[in-house]
């Protein structure tokens, strides 16, 4: 039988304030925080018996690449979500991706994620 996909881990300068950004970004709720041998952690999920969920562990490293993961989102309306990230602490981001269909950004802590075009755009 093949494994069932849990959860994102995410590293995090303070977890439980990117755990609480990505949560209002997407409409999750937190569903476990607390602390363990590495830190300070919190995860959150879409509902509480949902998975895979996004968990943010503490881990004091600096960012200095790209993600070689990251997250795609696809509202409903591009212009307008990438209006109400930034204006919640995301900032736009240009790794050399020229002219896309969709608007990179990164969240507070500075890993990148995608807003794409709504389907059938």
């Amino acid at each position: 039988m093949p494994s069932r996909w849990e959860q994102v881990v995410v590293d995090s300068h303070d977890p439980a304030r990117l755990a609480r950004w990505w949560a209002e970004a997407l409409g999750y709720t937190i569903v476990d925080e607390g602390d363990d041998r590495d830190g300070h952690y919190v995860e959150i999920r879409r509902r509480p018996d949902e998975l895979p969920g996004l968990l943010f562990g503490q881990n004091d490293d600096v960012k200095t690449v790209k993600n070689r993961l990251h997250l795609d989102l696809r509202p409903d309306d591009q212009e307008a979500e990438v209006e109400r990230l930034v204006g919640m602490g995301a900032r736009p981001v240009d790794i050399g991706q020229g002219d896309v269909p969709w608007v990179l950004l990164a969240d507070p802590e500075g890993n990148e994620f995608c807003v794409l075009a709504a389907r059938g755009s």
